[in-house]
């Protein structure tokens, strides 16, 4: 058998297939012969695949680039459109005046901002004393009531309305009671004793008309009037700012004669 390298020169385009043994194959690989593909042919083909990478990334960041201007060019000028058409066509500010702030706030009237319901235990007696066997009346009343507070708006006048340009100082009246009384459905007498010759006198028209203070001194401790004061503002507030002023400014007026404070 003829050796690998005893055979016959091929041309380019010849295409030849070689059977070797093992002992061949060995002896070649022993001579340090190459098998097939040249390591400079690898070398070459991972250098083509590189360059065709960051061909591809570089065209694609160039690409990115192009489509981020054009679209930032776009809105410049839809800006500035904007801009100019504000400064020829400005939106108007249309503020009122004194005369109809007034109108609007004492629409408003009796504004109730706040309302309390409050239940009071009340024990009544009369009678007591030596002869307490003959005359003691005594009762247990359970009492719900309600207080409401708020600010009477039609106390205010042009001279409580100063407008300055887009602000509005307003002079408050101060808060009042509107309402104190107690809930008759819910309240009842829950116990009584009664003597031999008691009930000389109502005694729970008495404990009805204690209960009805003790609520409203309830409310009064619990801070209603200062509550409503501070809701009312923030309802004025509301209406001014709709009437286009931008600042509101409140002054608290000092109580008239003839506000129920609860006092």
């Amino acid at each position: 058998m003829a050796s690998p390298t005893d055979r016959e020169p091929r041309s380019e385009n010849d295409v030849e297939t070689i059977t070797l043994t093992r002992e061949e194959l060995q002896n070649l690989v022993s001579e340090g012969r190459p098998l097939g593909v040249s390591p400079n042919r690898v070398l070459s083909a991972l250098i083509l695949i590189a360059i065709v990478i960051v061909v591809g990334l570089v065209g694609f960041f160039i690409i990115d680039t192009i489509l981020a201007i054009r679209n930032s060019t776009t809105a410049v000028p839809n800006a500035v459109a904007t801009e100019f058409d504000q400064v020829l066509n400005p939106t108007p500010t249309i503020i009122a005046d004194a005369q109809t702030v007034v109108r609007q706030i004492q629409t408003l009237s009796q504004l109730t901002t706040i309302s309390y319901t409050i239940e009071k235990v009340i024990t009544a007696e009369s009678g007591e004393g030596p002869l307490g066997f003959l005359f003691r009346d005594r009762l247990l009343l359970v009492a719900q009531g309600e207080v409401r507070a708020g600010v009477d708006l039609s106390r205010i006048g042009e001279d409580d309305i100063q407008v300055v340009g887009t602000s509005v100082f307003v002079t408050v009246p101060a808060s009042e009671i509107f309402v104190a009384t107690l809930n008759n459905d819910e309240t009842y007498v829950y116990d009584r004793e009664t003597a031999v010759l008691g009930q000389t006198v109502d005694l729970e028209t008495l404990a009805r008309q204690a209960a009805e203070e003790e609520i409203l001194q309830a409310a009064l401790e619990d801070g209603i009037l200062d509550q409503a004061q501070e809701n009312a503002e923030d309802t004025l507030e509301g209406l001014l700012r709709a009437l286009g002023f931008e600042e509101v400014v409140f002054v608290e007026a000092t109580p008239a004669p003839g506000q129920d404070r609860g006092e």
